[in-house]
């Protein structure tokens, strides 16, 4: 049986419509910082790359290894696209991840640690990771005892930016 024109016009502008609700949605800017489930974020000063240099020497005087330092706004910019600056700096510490994914390997995927620091569209400057504790619920372990070493690991990186 075939369907009226009218009708697959309809189903069609639908369609569209739907299309242009999503991709005008997904242009956006990204929700507040706060409101990334599991994201603990905080507002610093000073631009991307300076933040993003005092915690890498942060995080090796506190005798963690960095494992990679990703500028995507550089990756970006490689391709002629335009980014607001945005870094994320893998690190990491035996000592506290491993006991993590003891109690369930596939928190690996999680780990090593990594630091987001982007700048908003206001200008602001902001340190996210994920919280050690979403991360352990994520893979069904959230009584491991290997949170809390972490989540104060993690505090301390957050409060020697701010000193």
């Amino acid at each position: 049986m075939r369907r009226p024109m009218s009708r697959w016009i309809t189903a069609a502008g639908l369609a569209l419509m739907s299309f242009a609700t999503v991709t005008a949605a997904s242009a956006q800017e990204t929700p507040a910082a706060t409101a990334v489930p599991g994201l603990i974020a905080t507002p610093v000063e000073g631009s991307v790359h300076q933040v993003a240099g005092r915690f890498a020497n942060n995080v090796r005087t506190s005798g963690m290894t960095i494992f990679a330092r990703i500028d995507h706004r550089q990756g970006a910019m490689s391709r002629d696209m335009a980014m607001l600056p945005n870094e994320v700096i893998v690190f990491g510490n035996p000592k506290t991840s491993t006991p993590l994914m003891q109690c369930a390997a596939t928190a690996g995927i999680d780990l090593p640690m990594k630091a987001l620091i982007w700048q908003d569209s206001d200008g602001q400057t902001w340190l996210g990771y994920d919280d050690p504790q979403w991360i352990a619920t994520r893979h069904g372990v959230g009584d491991c005892p290997a949170v809390a070493p972490l989540s104060r690991e993690m505090q301390a990186l957050v409060d020697a930016l701010k000193s």
